[in-house]
């Protein structure tokens, strides 16, 4: 297949753009018209295409930016320029796939996720909060938990977690229910927190989902592990 070329690409994006699609994005924060069903298509029709990614990333369009995580090789990246991405990016939905998708996968996560929970900036706190989250579960699996310090994690959540921006909130909520499902010598000390805390108890959720406040999701998923 002959190499993409960056006009053509952000035309088909244009193209792709649908104005009922992009109300729903801006009232979750997002900026991007294309539905991500179509945004994956063309992704899988490009498949890798490193420079394309750069590209596309360059443009700091979100549609654009999300097309170029799908297209992106993680290895690609040096730990500068993901420092660096991470703080470029505006919307929630380019964050989370640049964290999951890129980040995630880079050979310098754990080094990027020590630096960025200490990042004055909120949102690059929040990536980094992420990543311990995920960092938890992975541990847990390989069952080296004492790798991390639980304890300080807790110690920071229970301290932060209430009075904190909600990308943080969200992220460092999330390190806490992984913390509570994955040990339980630490589950009934995470399981106090999130009920003194109250954090995202009232949190809509829809039927037959599982609500992200941590009590009932730490609950919920050690009853089904056990059932």
């Amino acid at each position: 297949m002959t190499a993409p070329v960056l006009d053509d690409v952000l035309a088909e994006l244009a193209e792709l753009r649908d104005p009922t699609f992009l109300a729903v994005n801006t009232r979750h924060g997002d900026d991007h018209a294309v539905h991500l069903t179509a945004l994956r298509a063309v992704a899988k029709k490009f498949k890798a295409q490193p420079d394309l990614a750069t590209a596309l990333w360059a443009t700091d369009d979100s549609a654009a930016r999300l097309l170029a995580i799908l297209v992106c090789r993680p290895k690609q990246f040096r730990r500068d320029e993901l420092d660096t991405m991470i703080r470029q990016t505006r919307t929630p939905k380019v964050h989370d796939w640049l964290v999951g998708y890129v980040v995630k996968k880079s050979p310098h996560a754990e080094e990027l996720r020590v630096a960025w929970l200490a990042d004055a900036d909120p949102v690059v706190a929040s990536a980094g909060w992420a990543l311990t989250a995920d960092r938890v579960v992975r541990a847990a699996k390989a069952d080296d938990l004492a790798s991390l310090d639980l304890d300080g994690l807790l110690d920071v959540i229970e301290a932060e977690m209430a009075d904190a921006p909600e990308r943080l909130q969200w992220a460092m909520n999330t390190c806490l229910a992984h913390i509570g499902i994955e040990d339980p010598g630490r589950r009934p000390r995470a399981l106090a927190i999130g009920e003194r805390l109250g954090v995202l108890r009232d949190y809509p959720t829809a039927p037959n989902c599982t609500s992200p406040y941590a009590p009932t999701w730490i609950t919920e998923m050690v009853r089904r592990r056990q059932s």
